[in-house]
């Protein structure tokens, strides 16, 4: 399993950070996501591609990199 650290751009409350979490969780292959809103980042376990993670972030209106 790998894990993976995104940061995460536009997060600006609990809300975000329960939003960018049940999105990445809903991607075939994590196996778990921990967002946390400081740093602005999240970091992922499971079998999934970074570029996946980011485009299903972009889609709810975040912006991400792999760290």
């Amino acid at each position: 399993m790998k894990t993976l650290h995104l940061k995460v751009d536009g997060m600006s409350c609990g809300h975000c950070v329960a939003a960018v979490k049940k999105a990445l969780e809903a991607i075939d292959g994590v196996h778990s996501a921990e967002v946390n809103l400081d740093p602005g980042e999240a970091i992922v376990q499971g079998e999934v591609e970074a570029q996946v993670l980011m485009e299903a972030l972009a889609d709810e209106g975040y912006e991400a990199r792999s760290l």
